[in-house]
């Protein structure tokens, strides 16, 4: 099981501890905003299927980049309505069927299959 604890810091600013590790997301400036976390997720969940998918075709693929792009929709309720996700290999050659690949293989990341699945997300209040 997966658990993330935010806890509400001051106005618009929230503490977020995963594991060990703790961040700052704040809509006014002072730490990433919701929207980005959520990109980060996605981004980072694809870059580690980029790299299991490298050392499974036993294949260099020490340096690379991921930039992920989301516009709002312009209709309600607000939501991402086009998320883009670019990725630079950084000149590593990849002919167009391990391309095939590698992007089929990506898109089994946990996050990208949770978006695909159109969750269930349940609210209570404890």
């Amino acid at each position: 099981m997966y658990r993330v604890e935010i806890t509400h810091t001051q106005d618009y600013s929230f503490k977020v501890k995963a594991k060990d590790e703790e961040f700052t997301v704040d809509i006014k400036g002072k730490g990433i905003t919701p929207p980005d976390t959520f990109l980060a997720g996605l981004g980072t969940c694809i870059g580690v299927y980029i790299r299991k998918y490298a050392e499974g075709a036993k294949f260099n693929l020490s340096d690379f980049s991921i930039v992920v792009d989301a516009e709002f929709s312009p209709e309600p309720p607000t939501r991402f309505k086009n998320i883009n996700v670019s990725l630079d290999l950084k000149g590593v050659p990849l002919d167009s069927r391990r391309q095939a690949g590698l992007l089929e293989f990506v898109k089994n990341c946990p996050i990208h299959n949770t978006l695909k699945g159109n969750p269930q997300v349940n609210l209570k209040i404890v």
